[in-house]
């Protein structure tokens, strides 16, 4: 074979293998999406759950028909709801372009088994609430009998009373005080058919003492009260028992949640460090056809000499290029993850970009070199990654949080840090400091591990600042923007205890170049 041929085959090669290259990139994007999208989707069916189950407990303690139709409407609102989301997995199911290559995430048999049962237990959390809805129903038919039948009773027990004391009679006496003594266990304590058997023969045993129409009456009334009383209670045992192996469901789901997101976690990594392998065989492929070809070149007399310089530059800018395409890919998928973590929390993607601007900036004056600087922007948008990790339920709540939504959202930066913690290269190690150090506070009052002054690496003040800066500045679900004056006051009171004294002068120093950023880069809804 000549030397223009293997020159020409070996140039097509490495084209190809570019397009493989950046086949590959797509696919990372697209199944870092789909992996956040499913563990959003399982997130939302065990929320929904959760909400279903607590119109359930509260059902029991409902007190109308109209009140307990509108809990039944709403329940149906969520049923409606849960089908919704199960019909997106059933929709990602079907095979598009990617399935060619790798499967969807809920395809894998642990994941697609756990959504099963998840699915299946819907249905049973369905039963339950439709059995609550007839127990509860009846049970607001018995009281209001109960409610009806009661006054009656009390005032023919204290009319058969005032008899009875007149009458001055000890065994009388003493038969009216064992009816009384059983109609509070019935009505108050016990509430069970035994005890109700004892107070109708009680009656029964002083009404053969004591027979008049009084005594027929008051045991006619009797067994309507204390067989609502019973029924009530039997109504409420049975309620609690749905209601319990209702709870149990919710727990075992929740089980299978943490054990679905723990796998595509696991496969997402997996996936990840196949993809990393593949391109490194690559690219040993094609320097090893560029060191074959400038071998053959080499001992190839019917090449000039300028012919082969010419030669080994053009597959030098080959791999020139190559390397900067996987830079570019690199920064890329860094950024859209970055992106990812922020949609989570409504959060637009020009969020991260304004950050990354400002932590370049802030990092230039500080007095770090280009490309340290240039390297932290790059790192900077993967600041709250670890909120891919933190339920939607606390990350989107429109208030403040309670003491323990507090303690999940606060696991974020350490989250964040392990997701990163394990790679190698320069600009994802820069994330992971991001990542774990962006709460810390010049104070020591941050979190997650207390640290305070220089202790906390710079990448964590800077980013710590910028990312104060363009929050204040900016709508979230649990605030409305704050204004330029109101931003810069605090900035001053936090100067050497949230922030970095040098970094808070820095900031005002060059504050014009700030919000030059901050306009050049608004939010657009």
């Amino acid at each position: 074979m000549s030397i223009k041929k293997i020159v020409k085959i070996s140039f097509i090669l490495i084209l190809f293998i570019i397009a493989i290259i950046g086949l590959i990139n797509t696919i990372i994007i697209y199944q870092i999406k789909e992996n956040n999208l499913a563990k959003q989707s399982i997130s939302k069916l065990v929320s929904m759950q959760e909400r279903m189950n607590e119109l359930l407990k509260d059902t029991i303690n409902l007190e109308s028909v109209d009140k307990l139709d509108k809990y039944k409407e709403d329940f149906s609102k969520y049923e409606l709801e849960f089908e919704k989301i199960q019909d997106t997995f059933k929709e990602q199911d079907k095979n598009d372009l990617i399935d060619f290559f790798i499967s969807d995430i809920q395809k894998n048999e642990i994941i697609a088994t756990k959504l099963a049962l998840l699915f299946e237990s819907e249905q049973e959390i369905e039963k339950a609430f439709d059995a609550i809805y007839l127990l509860q129903e009846t049970k607001i038919e018995v009281i209001d009998e109960f409610n009806k039948n009661y006054p009656i009773e009390n005032e023919l027990r204290k009319k058969l009373e005032h008899e009875i004391n007149e009458r001055k009679n000890f065994n009388l006496s003493q038969l009216l005080g064992d009816v009384r003594y059983y109609s509070k266990e019935v009505l108050y304590q016990k509430r069970d058919k035994e005890t109700f058997d004892k107070w109708v023969e009680k009656i029964e045993l002083l009404k053969h003492n004591f027979d008049n129409s009084d005594t027929e009456k008051y045991l006619e009334i009797v067994k309507k009260v204390g067989g609502s009383v019973v029924n009530i209670k039997d109504i409420e045992d049975l309620e609690f028992n749905i209601g319990n192996k209702s709870l149990n469901i919710i727990n075992l789901n929740k089980k299978y949640s943490s054990e679905m997101e723990a796998k595509i976690e696991e496969l997402s990594s997996n996936f990840i460090n196949i993809t990393y392998f593949s391109i490194l065989l690559l690219l040993v492929i094609v320097i090893s056809f560029l060191a074959l070809l400038a071998y053959k070149v080499y001992k190839n007399v019917g090449l000039s000499v300028d012919e082969i310089e010419s030669k080994i530059k053009d597959g030098l800018i080959e791999i020139k290029n190559l390397n900067h395409e996987i830079e570019n890919t690199q920064k890329e998928v860094v950024f859209t993850m970055g992106s990812i973590g922020e949609s989570r929390s409504k959060e637009t993607g020009n969020h991260v970009k304004r950050v990354a601007e400002y932590s370049k900036l802030l990092a230039l004056y500080y007095g770090l070199d280009e490309n340290e600087a240039e390297m932290l922007k790059q790192a900077s948008p993967m600041h709250d990654i670890g909120k891919v990790a933190i339920p939607d339920a606390v990350l989107n709540k429109p208030g403040r949080f309670d003491e323990a939504e507090r303690k999940i959202m606060d696991t974020h930066a350490a989250l964040g840090y392990e997701m990163l913690k394990h790679s190698n290269r320069t600009l994802l190690k820069t994330a992971a400091i991001v990542a774990y150090e962006h709460h810390e506070k010049w104070d020591g009052s941050g979190y997650p591990r207390g640290l305070s002054g220089e202790n906390i690496h710079i990448y964590g003040r800077i980013t710590a600042l910028a990312d104060v800066f363009d929050a204040l500045g900016s709508d979230r679900v649990y605030k409305q923007a704050w204004d330029d004056e109101k931003i810069f006051n605090l900035f001053k009171e936090e100067r050497a205890k949230h922030f970095d004294p040098k970094l808070v002068d820095i900031f005002f120093e060059h504050l014009d170049k700030f919000l030059r950023i901050r306009n050049s880069l608004k939010d657009k809804f």
